[in-house]
Order: C-alpha cells, then sequence, then structure tokens
C-alpha cells in the first residue's frame, strides 16, 4: 500500500534536519566557527550597551588581558588533545613566576637563568602530573585536582602571601610588560610572546609526528598502540610540555600585572578549560583547533569586559563563565555526532 502523501509540514522538517545535518559538519570540520560567530556576535551586543566597550582603548584591554588565559590555554589544549586534563595549570603558573622572583630580586640571579629555573619548576610540576597520568594510569582529573591543592600550598609556602614588586627584577623579565602605540591601539610583548607560543605550538601539532600521536592518543589510546605509538611517552610529554608553557605564561602575567603575587589569575584555572572547550577543543581529546583557543581566550575576557562595564557583579560573572562551558559542553557533544 502506498504510503501516505508528503505533507508541507513533513517536507519542511526534513528541511531542518538537513540543514542541522549541515551545519554539524561544518562546525566537525571547523571547530573554531561556532566561537567565531558567538565572539563577533558579543562585541556586538556589548558596544550596544555600553558604548565604552567598543572604543579603541578597551578593545585593546582586552586584547591585553586575554594574552595570559590565551598562554595558559596553549597549554590546556596540548592536554585536552591528548585526552586528559589538568585543573592545576593556574597554582603551577603562579608557582613559577615565585621561583623567577625569588631568584632574580632575593638571590640576584641573572634574569636569564632565573626564567630557565621558572621553566625547570613548571617543567618538573608538569613532569609530577604526567607520571601520575601516564605511568601510574590514575585519572587526570582526580590527579590535577590533588595537584591543584598540592601546588597551592606550595605557593602560599614559598611566598609566605609577599608581594615582589616588579621593580625589584631585571630588564629581561620585565621586558613582557614592553608595550608600542600603533594609532590607538597597544600591542605588550606579553602578547608577541603568546603568538610566537602559538605558532610553535600550531607548527608541533600539525606538521610534526610528535603532534599527530597527540591527536592519535586523545582519539583512540588502544588503537594508538597497536600502531606503535608510546602512549605512556607521549602523554608524559605532553603534561612536561604543559608545564613549561605555564613558565611561559608566568612570564606574561610578571608583565602584565608588574610584580609577582600568590593572589593573582584566580579564575585562570576555569578561564582556560572554558576558552579552550569554546574553542573547539573536545573534552573527550583528539579533537580541537589552535586557533578556537585563541578566539576561546578573547571572547572569555570579552564576556568579563562587557559584563563589568554594563555594571554586573563579579559573582554573575562568574556565573556567565560557567553557563558558557555547559553550553560549550553541549556543543562539543553535539557536533561529535556528525557523521564522516
Amino acid at each position: 500500500m502506498a504510503g501516505a502523501p508528503r505533507t508541507a509540514s513533513d517536507e519542511f522538517a526534513e528541511r531542518q534536519h538537513h540543514l542541522g545535518q549541515r551545519v554539524q559538519q561544518v562546525l566537525h570540520k571547523h571547530p573554531w566557527a561556532s566561537p567565531l560567530a558567538i565572539l563577533a556576535l558579543s562585541v556586538a551586543v556589548f558596544s550596544v550597551l555600553s558604548p565604552q566597550f567598543a572604543a579603541p582603548g578597551n578593545l585593546s584591554l582586552v586584547v591585553q588581558q586575554s594574552a595570559v588565559i590565551a598562554a595558559v590555554s596553549a597549554g590546556q589544549v596540548l592536554v585536552l588533545l591528548s585526552g586528559g586534563i589538568d585543573l592545576s595549570v593556574g597554582f603551577l603558573m603562579v608557582f613559577t613566576t615565585l621561583v623567577v622572583g625569588n631568584l632574580s630580586a632575593n638571590l640576584g640571579v641573572p634574569d636569564i637563568l632565573a626564567l630557565l629555573a621558572g621553566g625547570l619548576a613548571g617543567a618538573t610540576l608538569g613532569a609530577l602530573n604526567g607520571t601520575l597520568v601516564a605511568v601510574f594510569k590514575l585519572n587526570p582529573f582526580i590527579v590535577t585536582l590533588g595537584t591543584l591543592s598540592i601546588f597551592g600550598a606550595l605557593v602560599t609556602l614559598v611566598s609566605r602571601g609577599v608581594v615582589i614588586d616588579g621593580g625589584k627584577f631585571g630588564a629581561l623579565i620585565n621586558w613582557t610588560a614592553t608595550s608600542w602605540r600603533i594609532g590607538t591601539f597597544t600591542i605588550t610583548a606579553g602578547m608577541v610572546v603568546v603568538a610566537v607560543l602559538y605558532i610553535i605550538l600550531a607548527y608541533a601539532l600539525l606538521q610534526t609526528a610528535w603532534g599527530r600521536h597527540v591527536f592519535a592518543v586523545g582519539n583512540d589510546p588502544e588503537a594508538a598502540r597497536l600502531v606503535a605509538i608510546r602512549v605512556t611517552r607521549v602523554k608524559l610529554s605532553v603534561y612536561i610540555s604543559a608545564g613549561v608553557i605555564m613558565a611561559v605564561a608566568g612570564w606574561v602575567l610578571i608583565g602584565r600585572t608588574g610584580g609577582v603575587s600568590p593572589q593573582v589569575a584566580l579564575t585562570v584555572n576555569l578561564d582556560s578549560i572554558t576558552a579552550v572547550v569554546i574553542g573547539g577543543t573536545s573534552l573527550l581529546g583528539g579533537r580541537g583547533s589552535i586557533i578556537g583557543a585563541i578566539i576561546g581566550s578573547v571572547l572569555v575576557t570579552v564576556f568579563r569586559n562587557g559584563l563589568f562595564l554594563v555594571g554586573v557583579d563579579a559573582l554573575f560573572q562568574n556565573l556567565a563563565v560557567g553557563v558558557l562551558i555547559i553550553v560549550a559542553v553541549g556543543l562539543d557533544q553535539w557536533i561529535r555526532k556528525a557523521r564522516a
């Protein structure tokens, strides 16, 4: 028996279904597309709600503020691509600044050696995370939740609550605070450092065997092991690399804040995860976008800056960021269902 005739509503529903599939496929292929659209919409909305938001000086400030989040997100995206997560990045970064600051200001160590020591400290703490996750096969969420408390305690013990003024540092440590004016826009050396960091990271992930191994391990570690990829070594290298990147982020932070303080960057853990997930990197690993991490970092900063300018309380700013995370995770789950 012939089927019932198709109605206009049936045809409309089918067109909507096909449209949804096409959008799903585009976002699966280009994970940076959705955060870019959200960023453009956010800028437009906040420009209407607060004319001060669109002022060149404020937009310059937004980009400068996003530099630290972007630097931390560079390490976070590496970890997430490998199928892990790092909740300790904020305190890890602050600890490296304390190493640099104390060596330079209190012990008179030359700037270059102090910065290298900060990098070594970051690599060491990153190796601790990596060893627990990769070698002992512990859950990365639980591991880094634990090291979040450990690194926080280290920050308290080393700093004793004392702030180190940037005036005690040499020129190299303070170099990330250097700025140049291009019309009404200000570029800082810290922004340049972050840009170079992303170029190096993009090359490593997209043009080297190591980068392909990171994606493979995050996508399916068992399959990666079957094709002779050393999964444990790759995961360990990712956490060590993330630790070194946190030291670079700490250098940028010193330039941004004009010193070293144990009380800075208190929301950077949440902001970095938000930026990376919004930028198209999957919490399940194996899929992500370096460009998206940058866009996500700017988007998080735009939200905080825009909400502040329209008079929204800091509590509700955090609420808004939390909503962003939930939306991003839901979008990620939907995109991953796209058919190849």
